[in-house]
Parts: C-alpha cells; sequence; structure tokens
C-alpha cells in the first residue's frame, strides 16, 4: 500500500532540537515515509529517537519494530557514537573508599 507522500518532513524538527538529533530523526522519517501514514511515522520517529538518544524502553513489539526500521538509518549514528567518550557510572560507596584509601597513601 501506498502512503500519501505529499508531506514535508522538514515541518516536524523542533524548535529545540540539535542538528545531530534532527538528522537522525529526519533521516528515519525520509527512510520511511512510503510506508506508514504521517502521524504514525511521526510517533515511531520520535520513540526511534528515544531509544538512540535517552535509551528508553518500549514494549517488545515495539521494540522489534523500531529495531528493524532503524537497522540501516542508525547505522552511521552509532559509529560516531562508538568512538565518542562514554561515561562510567561508578558507587559512591566505591568513589569515597577510594578517595580514603588514595589520601592515606600520601
Amino acid at each position: 500500500m501506498s502512503e500519501n507522500t505529499n508531506w514535508h518532513v522538514e515541518k516536524h524538527r523542533a524548535e529545540h532540537e540539535c542538528d545531530e538529533h534532527w538528522e537522525l530523526r529526519k533521516n528515519f522519517l525520509e527512510a520511511h515515509k512510503e510506508k506508514f501514514p504521517e502521524d504514525e511515522l511521526v510517533c515511531l520517529a520520535q520513540v526511534f529517537t528515544n531509544v538512540e538518544l535517552l535509551g528508553c524502553r518500549y514494549p517488545k513489539e515495539t521494540m522489534d519494530l523500531i529495531a528493524e526500521l532503524s537497522e540501516d538509518v542508525a547505522k552511521d549514528y552509532r559509529a560516531r557514537q562508538k568512538t565518542k567518550l562514554q561515561r562510567t557510572f561508578v558507587k559512591a560507596s566505591d568513589a569515597a573508599s577510594s578517595k580514603i584509601k588514595s589520601t592515606s597513601r600520601n
């Protein structure tokens, strides 16, 4: 079934959205514009960016669909993310213990 593709992807850019995030969402919208109705695709694109950028989780059926739809769309973004500095979380108790050990050695 062919969907109405007479709508402009650009109208869905959020005013506060940075270029990198918009590019990711825009690529998703453009890749699937002919497969879904506009309103459904806009929602799926938001779910996609929530998963990629915020680490959100949704029901398995939704996650499976997003994984399938984002396979090619997110390749470059995911590759760039691997080269960026990653956050490391440390328990406060471990950090305090480490600090005590380092000051007692000096």
